[in-house]
């Protein structure tokens, strides 16, 4: 298989994960994160709500060691409960 992607690994990555608004919804994506990328700080987050507060939006700001650990990271987060999209 030939490698298309314009990447170049190791590369500051983004990562955004929507999903409703619960008290528990920002510990398992934490968990999912911490699992993955073993280098991430707190200073590389940053978390939103929607205007209404139905909605939050997390943007983790990752340093991808390799495409196989982004597909991996977000194949896990989008079968995390309380997830609705990631981006």
């Amino acid at each position: 298989m030939v490698d298309e992607s314009p990447l170049v690994f190791p590369t500051d990555y983004p990562i955004k994960v929507v999903g409703r608004s619960e008290a528990s919804l920002r510990s398992r994506i934490d968990a999912v994160f911490h699992a993955h990328v073993a280098d991430l700080t707190a200073e590389r987050i940053s978390e939103r709500a929607s205007g209404q507060g139905n909605f939050t939006s997390i943007t983790y700001n990752i340093v991808a060691r390799s495409r196989e650990q982004v597909t991996a990271l977000v194949h896990e987060l989008t079968r995390t409960p309380g997830v609705l999209m990631v981006i």
